[in-house]
């Protein structure tokens, strides 16, 4: 009778092999990301507490709310991974050269020109003011302190 383990063909498959040699992965993978998960909203939590309330007057948060503070700058600033997803900016900025570097002088200055008519409605006064409420806003969604306000700069 011969051995049934010699013919068979999941013997050959060599990924087979790594599963075997690497079952704990499978175990030990979930319990590193829990704990990841947990030590990420952990020191999310500590600095905000440390640093909000001294700095801004903002109120502590606990672990859970840290989490989803972590979880919403994840998913605003970081997506979820893969392959570039926004993090390759200078890719974009060579496509965008080698693109212009591909244009003729004609359409250059044809681009050029619908460019500048966007902005054509605008006396030069009003393009002064825009671009003044532009660099006063440069503190993101808290804005620039006021001169009459008593909060630190």
């Amino acid at each position: 009778m011969e051995n049934r383990m010699e013919n068979n063909p999941w013997n050959d498959n060599p990924r087979r092999g790594w599963f075997r040699r690497n079952k704990w992965i499978f175990f030990v993978g979930p319990l590193a990301i829990a704990l990841f998960i947990a030590i990420g909203g952990e020191v999310v939590m500590q600095l905000w507490n440390w640093l909000g309330p001294a700095l801004f007057g903002w109120r502590q948060i606990n672990f859970w709310q840290a989490l989803g503070l972590l979880v919403l700058c994840r998913i605003l600033f970081g997506g979820w991974g893969g392959r570039g997803h926004g993090r390759d900016r200078g890719k974009w900025r060579r496509g965008r050269d080698e693109r212009w570097a591909q244009l003729t002088p004609e359409e250059r200055e044809r681009f050029r020109r619908g460019r500048e008519e966007r902005w054509a409605h605008m006396t030069p006064e009003e393009r002064e003011k825009f671009g003044q409420s532009l660099r006063s806003r440069r503190c993101g969604p808290f804005g620039a302190p006021t001169s009459g306000s008593n909060e630190p700069a």
